[in-house]
């Protein structure tokens, strides 16, 4: 059975068995139909179909006469800063963030620089029928220009952001243990952190998109990175995900950050210094509330996806917002998770801070965050949420995105999947054993609908 995964998120597959060749074509085309006129920004995160995936990319471009702007290997919010500094008509990212080595993805973007809503991905698929039978005549066709300067150009103004004092943070002389996954961050990070000074020991550096481990970037992926850390006396360690999107710290004991607080320390960072809305999803910890109270400041919540995020971000005027999977969105420099901008947070955090990356873990709101996955079966998961719904109608209910319910020590949130016959839950409390008794109390409750 084919891959394949079409979603506003992009077109997602194991290349071979379902990212295949005139897949590609036929929705680059449907894409340009939807950009019209214009230069279309393209970028890829290095791994090791990239190429094959990028010259398809680009011939059709051409073909329906766009001009293409390839940046290279570089991160995807590279590609999301370019788009809007350039003022291109689009993007495409040409990657499938934590998915493992045979899976590539087209990550598409509107003339924003932002990932496209649900509505513009509607209005791109229906064109699909029609794109793939209309092409330039030879003396219309598009040009290619390779633009490198676009990474460059990225890392500078991130390191202009104005809360960003970079000789501080050069005088800490951090030593950083960095992991890239052999990824787009391979491209950027050892550059950036020794811009800003730090001693950098790199693992899982070098620029071959074979990914040495499963790339998503958890505590059970990253065992011998935190060894690595530890064994090293590092101050820290950064570690970035294939497309350098999401940001993952480990501390100077060798421990998990939490991806949770990588979102949960950007917010605190930025509202010390500027008071404003915090946008972040519906399953991202409830710590960001807790420091936003501390400034008076208000999180809103939106569904999770990071268009779902910017969209919410926008109508509310937000300083700072991301997701709890280690992204973060400071729209000081653009709408989109930027790993670049989370780590330059975090180190002029620290300056500040004055103490060790621990020691910022100790004082920040402790949760925990508990995962499960329920099989459903034949079962339909809007009628199992729909019953839940029903059930906890008279508590504080969101149903933005599937249900999420909060009570006074802990909050659930369930979502269906789109890809599998199965409905995600999420609980966070105050402690572990508390998290995974509630847990265990929500897939229990899913059981009894479900059989």
């Amino acid at each position: 059975m084919s891959t394949l995964m079409v979603s506003v998120s992009g077109i997602r597959g194991i290349v071979g068995d379902g990212l295949d060749p005139n897949v590609i074509v036929k929705y680059t085309s449907a894409y340009a139909d939807f950009c019209g006129n214009g230069d279309i920004i393209i970028g890829s995160d290095g791994r090791i179909t990239g190429e094959m995936v990028k010259n398809i990319i680009v011939g059709t471009l051409l073909a329906k006469g766009n001009n293409v702007v390839d940046l290279g290997i570089c991160p995807t919010p590279t590609v999301l800063y370019n788009v809007n500094k350039l003022g291109a008509a689009g993007g495409i990212s040409i990657s499938a963030s934590h998915n493992p080595n045979e899976w590539n993805a087209l990550k598409l973007l509107n003339n924003l620089g932002e990932f496209m809503t649900p509505g513009e991905n509607k209005e791109m698929l229906s064109l699909l029928d029609e794109s793939v039978k209309t092409y330039k005549r030879w003396n219309e066709l598009g040009k290619t220009r390779r633009y490198p300067e676009g990474l460059e150009m990225h890392v500078n103004d991130v390191l202009k952001l104005k809360s960003i004092d970079v000789e501080a943070i050069r005088k800490r002389k951090f030593k950083v243990l960095l992991d890239c996954v052999n990824g787009a961050g391979s491209y950027v990070m050892p550059e950036l952190l020794e811009e800003l000074g730090c001693n950098v020991i790199k693992i899982n550096c070098e620029k071959t998109g074979i990914f040495p481990r499963l790339p998503e970037p958890i505590p059970e992926n990253l065992t011998e990175t935190m060894k690595a850390v530890k064994n090293n006396n590092a101050d820290l360690g950064v570690v970035v995900d294939p497309d350098v999107d999401r940001l993952v710290l480990i501390t100077d004991k060798g421990e998990p950050f939490s991806e949770e607080n990588t979102i949960s320390q950007a917010v605190r960072f930025v509202l010390r210094k500027e008071k404003g809305n915090v946008v972040v999803n519906l399953s991202t910890t409830r710590a960001v509330d807790d420091i936003a109270e501390e400034y008076g400041c208000k999180v809103f919540r939106s569904a999770v996806g990071e268009a779902n995020v910017v969209k919410k971000m926008k109508e509310v005027r937000a300083i700072i917002g991301g997701e709890g999977s280690g992204g973060v969105i400071y729209p000081a420099l653009h709408y989109g998770r930027d790993a670049l901008v989370g780590t330059v947070i975090i180190l002029q955090h620290l300056v500040e801070f004055g103490g060790t990356i621990s020691g910022l873990k100790n004082v920040m709101p402790e949760y925990t965050i508990v995962k499960e996955k329920i099989k459903i079966g034949s079962n339909n998961p809007d009628e199992i949420i729909k019953k839940l719904v029903d059930e906890y109608k008279s508590g504080k209910i969101n149903t933005e995105d599937g249900l999420r319910i909060d009570f006074e020590d802990h909050w659930v949130h369930f979502r269906k999947s789109n890809t599998e016959p199965i409905i995600r839950c999420i609980a966070e409390a105050k402690t572990k054993e508390e998290a995974e008794k509630y847990i265990e109390k929500y897939f229990n409750q899913v059981k009894e609908l479900v059989n």
